[in-house]
């Protein structure tokens, strides 16, 4: 489910600064949506109609262009933090979430020039957490809420590098990780499923940003009405580990593969994340 935000307005859809650090991630422009995706339907990249949370093409150096990061905020509470698999699955539900969202899809929305912007440079999300009146703070700011299990995400509008709200910039990124008390189970067939890479550790933080790529890709990839239909579904998804002996054939499926950029924990153009959606595979 998600929550109005700080001004009262519905989200749209289902019911956080360095970027060095752990819990953030950017991925290159074949996987972020930036230029040809592995897998992605056919046809124009430049619609601009709500809900197709789109770029233009025709940027010719995206790393000179000015650079934002799509900035998420996980709710970690000592007592009761969520489970790992929670976590990583709200996250990835709100970045759909946003992208669908009339203020962002819309090109009259107030989020709309953000969004357009960021997806024109780098894709980067950065992950930070919050706890007690910090994430009250964070709260506030406009963004939308995706809950999921016992896991609250906050995401917000893309802002600059260098331009984090103070409320959100004094947010710790490092050591955000946590733990499943079991492992989860299997995914329910025809759901949508965002696997892992078995063979690399993340911490959450960081996992969940790439989970959040792979949701985006698999937003991209779709046709307008498969977005419509997964947006009035309220964007299931799973995320889980993927067996080792099915990685290969995995990341060989002509699906979105997220590949990071390698500025944090793991190694540049390492697949991290698959994005699994059946409509993907219908095509």
């Amino acid at each position: 489910m998600t929550t109005p935000d700080a001004h009262g307005r519905p989200a749209a859809g289902p019911g956080p600064g360095t970027t060095g650090g752990p819990g953030t991630a950017s991925v290159p422009r074949t996987a972020a949506g930036t230029g040809p995706v592995p897998g992605a339907a056919p046809g124009p990249r430049d619609e601009t109609g709500p809900g197709t949370g789109a770029f233009r093409p025709g940027a010719a150096d995206r790393d000179a262009a000015p650079q934002f990061v799509l900035p998420l905020v996980v709710r970690i509470e000592k007592a009761a933090p969520p489970s790992r698999t929670d976590a990583l699955e709200a996250a990835a539900r709100a970045v759909p979430t946003l992208l669908s969202d009339e203020r962002a899809a819309h090109p009259d929305g107030v989020w709309y020039p953000a969004v357009r912007a960021w997806q024109d440079a780098r894709i980067r999300k950065v992950v930070r957490r919050a706890r007690g009146a910090e994430w009250r703070r964070a709260e506030a700011l406009p963004g939308i809420t995706v809950t999921g299990g016992a896991a609250e995400v906050r995401v917000y509008p893309p802002v600059p590098l260098d331009g984090w709200p103070k409320e959100l910039a004094r947010l710790q990124v490092s050591g955000t990780d946590l733990d499943d008390p079991e492992p989860p189970p299997a995914p329910a067939a025809g759901l949508p499923v965002l696997w892992l890479n078995p063979g690399i550790r993340m911490s959450a933080g960081k996992a969940m940003a790439q989970a959040g790529h792979g949701a985006q890709l698999a937003w991209l990839g779709l046709t307008p009405a498969g977005r419509a239909a997964w947006r009035a579904e309220g964007f299931p998804l799973a995320v889980r580990s993927a067996a080792p002996g099915d990685w290969s054939g995995l990341t060989g499926a002509g699906l979105p593969v997220v590949r990071d950029a390698g500025f944090t924990e793991i190694a540049p153009g390492t697949c991290t994340v698959v994005a699994d959606h059946p409509a993907l595979r219908d095509r």
